[in-house]
């Protein structure tokens, strides 16, 4: 078979060219592969489902006959352990759970004002 002169480097070309591109588009391009967009997706839902539960977890907190004293432990108990408080109040335990969510507990602890005066209301009822 006879095959011009022109035609291996042209394939050459071709070849490197779309190993450039591939590189180029997966580094600069934005280009991701099945399974990172999966992961992406699965990540962007979570949040989006911790961020709805946020109010139910507010609206636990505000209607707890406890809330005084639980805030006044969450006050007093160490940053890092404020999570775990409030898991153990019951508050991010969502409704159709038996088990709190760490998550939601975090969402929620960042919604909670600690810093107010214990007079002052502390818990938004609308969630923000």
């Amino acid at each position: 078979m006879n095959m011009p002169d022109w035609l291996k480097p042209a394939i050459y070309a071709a070849g490197a060219g779309a190993a450039v591109l591939g590189i180029v588009g997966f580094t600069w391009g934005g280009w991701v592969t099945g399974q990172t967009a999966h992961e992406r997706a699965m990540a962007m839902s979570h949040d989006d489902v911790v961020a709805a539960m946020v109010p139910v977890c507010l609206d636990i907190a505000a209607r707890d006959p406890d809330q005084t004293a639980v805030l006044a432990t969450l006050r007093t108990t160490a940053t890092y352990q404020r999570r775990g408080t409030l898991m153990d109040a019951g508050w991010a335990t969502m409704p159709g759970t038996t088990a709190p969510d760490r998550d939601i507990a975090q969402a929620c602890l960042s919604m909670i004002d600690l810093d107010a005066a214990p007079a002052q209301r502390t818990i938004p009822a609308d969630g923000g």
